[in-house]
């Protein structure tokens, strides 16, 4: 596969999963500074890592929440919780990850995953 076809394939993945309105963000908001970054995440970020076949993408999502709480990478974790969701992950698995991030990355950590999650879900879905 060239670079051109990777990215094609990283942009229709990255749009699967994170959805057209955040990509149309990332894409309108590319300058002379971001546009080889916006290159780079797309070919390999997306059209090499997310298109690999021996992980599905629910399964990529789970653990890319889980390495973003471990990153304490607020701003991320919240994009990738709505691409979970995108992926047909569910609130009970969501909370079952922040669960066990809260033993292997720490209590601090989960707790704030905890609160950008209910931001996310309340974003999300309609008041009960």
């Amino acid at each position: 596969m060239d670079e051109r076809d990777r990215y094609q394939q990283g942009m229709s993945i990255r749009r699967r999963v994170l959805g057209d309105a955040h990509v149309d963000r990332a894409q309108n908001n590319r300058n002379e500074f971001n546009d080889e970054f916006q290159d780079l995440i797309t070919r390999y970020a997306w059209g090499e890592i997310w298109s690999r076949p021996d992980l599905p993408q629910k399964t990529r999502s789970l653990v890319t929440v889980a390495l973003m709480v471990a990153l304490n990478r607020g701003d991320e974790l919240a994009m990738h919780l709505r691409a979970a969701f995108r992926n047909g992950i569910t609130r009970a698995e969501i909370k079952e990850v922040l669960l066990q991030t809260a033993i292997y990355c720490g209590v601090p950590a989960a707790n704030s995953a905890f609160h950008i999650a209910e931001q996310v879900l309340a974003e999300a879905e309609p008041k009960r």
